[in-house]
């Protein structure tokens, strides 16, 4: 199969998914639910968006001095300015095609900073697992803090509470592992097949799949700054983490919740991000599920869900294209 059409059906299927998670976010909201949506938006504190969108978008400015700090003992010193603008159009690139923003920041980091693309792209390689690291990290501090959540959420997600017993409800949350298994193995038989591999290639890619990952995280300890990676790694997710938090301010139902709850929205809000692209319909989606598990009202959690998203996708929006705008003017007014 082409490359390219391999890229356009995976798009597809990946947006396809996220239209009808949105599908699944509003089926149920009826003429009363979407007035309840109404009545709390019109009490909503607006105002506290301001502070959120200065959190998001100083976290990106720190990701670019992150980034810069991995590109520094390749032998070259990018311009703080031109890293952080290639981050947001980064950003902007990725809700069109996934992985495009990654090709397309380093593409104009190299272009402006003379810096070679294939170097940038094992910087962002290792980026990209020092991130999936401090996921897990923070999906393990969910757990610690909150045991049990994850069924919980499962169950919540995979139920509905029109008519689910107490029984069904147990037997849906065991029985999704056991099909996003299968799922998984029909995944890796079809690769097997389109690819022509046998088993042996099989155990060859996860072999070298975990030697780059170990490789990528070794690399940190050639850092002449290790201690500021680790800080700016650190105050990178504390935003996000504050981020939510001053979220749930934002509403009256909400504004009782606090950090541990605020620590599940990150955690469950990340997959929403990952699953389709911009987290459109994934994002708002989990973190409605996600609430309702708190037992918050099924209308205002599909109304939280979405704030979230608005507010997080405006940053990258209005970021990304002043980016465009701003990058080639700054470095001729540079030059």
């Amino acid at each position: 199969m082409p490359k390219r059409l391999s890229t356009i059906l995976q798009y597809c299927l990946f947006l396809g998914l996220g239209v009808f998670l949105v599908w699944l976010s509003v089926r149920n909201i009826d003429a009363q639910k979407w007035q309840e949506i109404k009545d709390a938006l019109r009490h909503a504190r607006f105002y506290l968006a301001i502070p959120v969108f200065g959190m998001l978008l100083l976290s990106h400015y720190i990701r670019a001095l992150r980034w810069r700090l991995l590109i520094e003992p390749l032998g070259y010193k990018t311009d703080k300015t031109n890293t952080f603008l290639a981050v947001l159009i980064g950003y902007l690139a990725n809700m069109a095609v996934p992985r495009l923003g990654e090709v397309l920041k380093c593409t104009l980091l190299a272009r402006y900073e003379k810096v070679p693309a294939d170097k940038l792209v094992g910087t962002i390689v290792l980026e990209r697992l020092i991130d999936a690291m401090c996921l897990l990290i923070v999906f393990g501090l969910t757990i610690i803090t909150q045991p049990g959540l994850y069924a919980r959420l499962s169950d919540t997600v995979f139920v509905s509470k029109e008519g689910a017993s107490t029984e069904q409800s147990g037997g849906w949350g065991q029985f999704i592992l056991p099909v996003l298994g299968g799922l998984i193995i029909i995944a890796i038989i079809a690769w097997m097949i389109i690819k022509k591999k046998n088993f042996g290639d099989l155990l060859r890619l996860f072999r070298n799949i975990g030697m780059r990952i170990w490789e990528g995280l070794t690399t940190i300890r050639h850092l002449k700054k290790r201690g500021q990676f680790l800080l700016l790694t650190l105050c990178i997710w504390a935003l996000y983490l504050t981020s939510g938090y001053i979220g749930f301010l934002a509403l009256e139902a909400t504004q009782h919740y606090g950090f541990p709850e605020a620590l599940t929205v990150l955690s469950a809000g990340s997959i929403g991000m990952i699953v389709t692209p911009g987290g459109i319909g994934a994002y708002a989606f989990i973190i409605e599920k996600t609430m309702e598990m708190y037992g918050l009202q099924q209308s205002i959690a599909a109304a939280f869900g979405w704030l979230l998203w608005i507010a997080q996708t405006l940053v990258i929006l209005v970021g990304g294209l002043i980016s465009f705008l701003i990058l080639p003017w700054y470095n001729k007014r540079k030059a």
